[in-house]
C-alpha cells in the first residue's frame, strides 16, 4: 500500500467519522443522570406537578438546548436557571435535550368548561407549536402544559417581561379570559 492510499483511507475514515450521523451524538442515559438536579423543580422525569414550573417531558430538543444556552448567557432571565445552566457545558445540554425530548409528555388537565371554549383560540398557536401543540423546532411543546404556568408565560410576553418572535404582538392582541381558555385548552392536551 502506497503512502498515497493510506492518506486517502485516513482522510476517508476521519471524514466517515465526522459526518456519520451517530459522530456526536447525544447520550441520553448521561442527560437522564444529570437530568436529577432538575426533578426538583420540574417534577420527576421532568413532569411538572408545579404550576411554576414547566413540564421538560416531550419538549423539542432544540428548544431544550436553546434555553439551557439563553439561560446560561444571560439572554432569558432567571436567576435559579442561570445558576443551574451555567455549570452546564455543551455536552451536558445536548445530552439534558435528548432526555426529556424523549421522555413521554401527559396532560396536566385542566378546567373543560375554559378548555372547550379555547379550542378554537388555539388554533393560531398550531402554526409554530406544531398542529397538536406538540412542539416543533425550536419552538416548545404548549401541550400538556400546566395551565397557569402558560398564563403566566403569556402575561409575561404581554408586558414584555418575556420576548420571543412574534408572541409579545400575540400575547397582546389576548383577553385575560382568552389567556385562561387558551392554557386550559393547551394544558389538557397530552
Amino acid at each position: 500500500m502506497t503512502s498515497t492510499n493510506v492518506r486517502q483511507i485516513a482522510v476517508f475514515s476521519l471524514a466517515f467519522a465526522v459526518f456519520s450521523p451517530h459522530a456526536g451524538a447525544a447520550d441520553i442515559e448521561a442527560g437522564k443522570n444529570k437530568a436529577a438536579m432538575c426533578f426538583g423543580c420540574h417534577g420527576s422525569e421532568g413532569v411538572s406537578q408545579n404550576p411554576m414550573f414547566p413540564s421538560l417531558a416531550g419538549q423539542t430538543s432544540m428548544y431544550i438546548e436553546n434555553q439551557l444556552k439563553a439561560f446560561k448567557s444571560g439572554a432569558r432571565q432567571s436567576a435559579t436557571m442561570k445558576g443551574m445552566a451555567s455549570g452546564l457545558n455543551q455536552k451536558d445540554i445536548e445530552n439534558l435535550a435528548a432526555y426529556f425530548a424523549g421522555v413521554a409528555p401527559q396532560s396536566a388537565g385542566g378546567d373543560p368548561d375554559l378548555a372547550k371554549q379555547g379550542k378554537a383560540k388555539a388554533a393560531m398557536c398550531m402554526g409554530c407549536h406544531g398542529n397538536e401543540a406538540q412542539g416543533r423546532g425550536q419552538f416548545p411543546r404548549l401541550a400538556g402544559q400546566q395551565p397557569a404556568y402558560l398564563a403566566k408565560q403569556l402575561l409575561a410576553f404581554q408586558k414584555g417581561d418575556r420576548v420571543g418572535g412574534p408572541m409579545g404582538a400575540i400575547a397582546k392582541s389576548l383577553s385575560e379570559q382568552d389567556i385562561k381558555e387558551i392554557s386550559s385548552y393547551l394544558g389538557s392536551l397530552k
